[in-house]
C-alpha cells in the first residue's frame, strides 16, 4: 500500500508548489553567489525553505525535514550575520537543494523519502557548529559534477542535469551529492562525500514509475479563463436551442425567407461561438514558458564551474505563453542548447582576455510570440563557429562527401551540426565531444512541428533559434488531393503554390526540377513519396521547405486551408503519416509527417516527376 494513501490529491498540491519554490530558490541562490550581502534575497531563501520543511512536516515525510531543517538553519545564519557566505558553504547548500529535489522524486512515487547522505547532514552540523566536518573521504577540491556513462560510453545528460536542477519530479539517485567548487576553500577541505564503499541507498525505481512521475499531467488555470469558457459554453447552450425551433419549423414545413434567414444568422453566431470555445479551451492550456526557464541558471552555473568559466544565464521573455505538453517536451533540448552554449560557444578566460572580452560571458535564453508562433533563442557572446571548419569536419567524419561539402552556403555549413555523430572536439570530455545531442535537439523540435536553425558571427558568438507552433491540438495545413484522395500537409512548411506547366520542367542530373526566382528546385512527386503510382501528370506543385532546402511538391489539385485536430493512428500508424483528422463532410483525410517521408525517400529514379 501506499505511503500516504487518501493523501494522494494533497501530495500532487505539494509537489506542485514546492517543485516550483524549490526552482525559485536555486535561481536566488545563483543570484546570491554574486551578490552576498543582498539579506533581501537571503530572506527570500529563507522563506522558500521553510515553506518546503512546513508543507514536508505536515506529509510526515521526516527525512525531507531534517535536511531542510538544518540547511534553513545555515540561511538563518547567514542572514544574522552570524556566518560569512564563501564558496564551500554554498557548494553544501546546493548539494543539499539537490537531495531535496531527488527527494521529491520519491514522494512523487508515493514513497517516503530515504534518509540524507551522512557526509552531507555533517558538513551542514558542521558548518552550524563551527567546526570542521567529518574527514571521512578524500577532500573536495575540484570540479566535480560525476556524470554517469550510458551502455554505448555517452555520458548520460539526464542524470547530470537531475543530479544539477532536477525535474518536475526528479528520480532519487545513489550517487552522492554534487560539491562543485572553482577553486579550493578552506572551509572545503574536509566536506567530502560518503565513503564510495558504502553509498546510502536509495531505493531504485521501475521504469514504469520514473515515467509516470517525470509526466506532470496537471495544470494550473487562471479561474478567469474557466469563467470565459463557462460563459461560452452557455452562450453555445442557448443558440442551440434556438437552432432546435428553426429545425422543428422547418420539419413542419415552414420554409419562408424569414425562416431560412433566421437559420443562417444562428448558424452564423454558432460558428463565432465555437471558434471563442475554442480559443479560450486553447487558452487554458497555456503556460508561461518562465516555469521551465526557472529550471537553467542553476544548469548553466554549475557546468560553467565545472568547466573553469564565469558564465551567467539571462532570461527574457518568462511571461510568454505556450502549450503545457509543449513545455515538458522542450526540457531536453534546451538542456542540451544551453550545456553546448557553456561548452562549444563560451571561449575560455583565457581567450576572452586575449580579445578584449569582458571576462563575464552571457548566454541568453529569450522567448516571445511572433504571429501564431513561438520564437526560442538561446545566444552567446563566446567565440562563434566557423562555417569552413563544420564543413571540413564533416567531410573528415564522412557525413559528407566532397561534391556536398563545396556545394554548401555557409547557412548550411552551419547546418551540418545537426547531423548524427558530428563533434567539433578532438577529445572527449565529462562535458561533450561525441558527437551525441545536436541531432536529439533537432528531431525533439521537429517532433513538436517546429525547426531550429543557427547563426554565427565568428569572435562574436552564435544564436540557436527555436521555431514552434503556439499548440499542438490544432495544426494549420494545406488540403491537397492526389487522385481523388486527399491529404494534410503542415501549413509550417507551405510557401506558395505553383502550377506546372511541362514546358517549366528541366531535368538536372536525369531529376525534374523548376527554376523560381532564379532558384533551381527538384520537383518530388507526392506519389513517389507515399509509395503510389503516378497515373497522371500533375498540375500544381507546393513550394516546401523542410530544414535549410526548399523543394516542390507535385500534386494533382489542392482543396485549400484548414485548422484541423490530429487524431493519432494507434497500432495501425504507417511510416510518413502523423495522423487522420476529418473534412467537413465527414471524409477521412490523412495528415503527411513530411520531415519522416523525406527521411524515406531514396535517391533513385522513382524521384523523377515523369518517370
Amino acid at each position: 500500500m501506499s505511503d500516504f494513501a487518501g493523501m494522494e490529491d494533497m501530495l500532487q498540491d505539494f509537489l506542485t508548489e514546492a517543485s516550483d519554490l524549490l526552482s525559485g530558490v536555486d535561481n536566488k541562490l545563483v543570484d546570491l553567489e554574486k551578490h552576498p550581502d543582498d539579506k533581501e534575497l537571503l530572506n527570500e531563501i529563507f522563506r522558500g525553505f521553510h515553506t518546503i520543511k512546513g508543507g514536508a512536516g505536515f506529509l510526515n515525510a521526516t527525512e525531507m525535514v531534517k535536511l531542510c531543517h538544518r540547511t534553513e538553519n545555515l540561511f538563518d545564519k547567514l542572514r544574522n550575520a552570524q556566518l560569512t557566505l564563501d564558496p564551500g558553504i554554498m557548494d553544501v547548500i546546493m548539494a543539499a537543494t539537490g537531495v531535496v529535489r531527488d527527494m521529491f522524486g520519491e514522494l512523487s512515487q508515493s514513497r517516503q523519502p530515504s534518509p540524507a547522505d551522512p557526509a552531507l547532514l555533517d558538513a551542514l552540523d558542521a558548518m552550524l557548529e563551527g567546526r570542521q566536518p567529518s574527514p571521512a573521504a578524500a577532500p573536495v577540491t575540484a570540479v566535480a559534477p560525476a556524470v554517469a556513462p550510458t551502455q554505448d560510453g555517452e555520458p548520460d545528460w539526464n542524470h547530470l542535469y537531475h543530479a544539477l536542477v532536477g525535474g518536475e519530479h526528479a528520480v532519487a539517485h545513489d550517487a552522492n551529492p554534487v560539491m562543485v567548487a572553482a577553486t579550493p576553500a578552506p572551509s572545503l577541505e574536509t566536506v567530502a562525500a560518503a565513503p564510495k564503499a558504502a553509498p546510502v541507498a536509495r531505493a531504485p525505481a521501475t521504469n514504469a514509475a520514473v515515467a509516470a512521475a517525470a509526466k506532470d499531467t496537471t495544470i494550473r488555470v487562471d479561474t478567469s479563463r474557466l469563467d470565459q469558457v463557462l460563459n461560452l459554453s452557455g452562450e453555445i447552450g442557448l443558440t442551440k436551442n434556438r437552432l432546435t425551433c428553426i429545425r422543428t419549423a422547418i420539419m413542419q414545413g415552414k420554409v419562408d425567407h424569414d425562416t431560412i434567414k433566421d437559420l443562417d444568422e444562428a448558424v452564423s453566431h454558432l460558428d463565432l461561438l465555437v471558434g471563442d470555445l475554442q480559443s479560450a479551451v486553447m487558452k487554458t492550456r497555456m503556460q508561461p514558458i518562465g516555469r521551465l526557464f526557472q529550471k537553467y541558471p542553476r544548469l548553466a552555473r554549475d557546468v560553467a564551474r565545472q568547466l573553469g568559466k564565469d558564465v551567467e544565464l539571462v532570461l527574457s521573455g518568462e511571461e510568454t505563453e505556450i502549450d503545457k505538453t509543449m513545455i515538458e517536451d522542450l526540457n531536453d533540448p534546451l538542456v542540451h542548447l544551453i550545456r553546448n552554449a557553456v561548452d562549444h560557444g563560451v571561449d575560455s578566460p583565457e581567450e576572452r582576455a586575449s580579445a578584449g572580452k569582458p571576462a563575464k560571458s552571457l548566454v541568453h535564453l529569450s522567448a516571445e510570440q511572433v504571429g501564431d508562433h513561438i520564437i526560442i533563442e538561446i545566444s552567446d557572446d563566446g567565440r562563434g563557429i566557423r562555417a569552413d571548419v563544420i564543413r571540413q569536419k564533416a567531410l573528415e567524419k564522412g557525413l559528407i562527401d566532397a561534391e556536398t561539402a563545396n556545394s554548401l552556403d555557409e547557412r548550411q555549413s552551419l547546418n551540418l551540426i545537426f547531423l548524427p555523430g558530428f563533434s567539433t572536439k578532438d577529445t572527449i570530455s565529462d562535458v561533450s565531444g561525441r558527437g551525441v545531442g545536436m541531432d536529439v535537439v533537432k528531431t525533439n523540435i521537429q517532433n513538436l512541428n517546429g525547426r531550429v536553425e543557427v547563426s554565427s558571427i565568428v569572435g562574436q558568438g552564435s544564436t540557436f533559434r527555436i521555431m514552434l507552433p503556439l499548440t499542438l491540438a490544432i495544426l494549420p495545413v494545406l488540403m491537397v488531393r492526389l487522385g481523388d484522395q486527399p491529404f494534410a500537409v503542415p501549413l509550417s512548411m507551405v510557401r506558395e503554390i505553383l502550377p506546372i506547366r511541362s514546358e517549366d520542367v528541366q531535368r538536372v542530373s536525369g531529376k525534374a526540377t523548376m527554376i523560381v526566382r532564379e532558384e533551381v528546385l527538384p520537383i518530388r512527386t507526392l506519389a513517389s513519396l507515399i509509395g503510389w503510382e503516378q497515373t497522371s501528370v500533375p498540375s500544381f506543385g507546393v513550394l516546401l521547405q523542410s530544414g535549410d532546402s526548399n523543394f516542390i511538391l507535385a500534386i494533382d489539385s489542392f482543396i485549400g486551408q484548414a485548422d484541423v485536430v490530429i487524431k493519432p493512428l494507434h497500432d495501425i500508424k504507417p511510416k510518413g503519416i502523423a495522423g487522420a483528422t476529418l473534412t467537413g463532410d465527414g471524409a477521412i483525410v490523412l495528415v503527411l509527417d513530411m520531415e519522416e517521408l523525406l527521411g524515406m525517400q531514396t535517391q533513385d529514379t522513382r524521384a523523377a516527376l515523369f518517370a
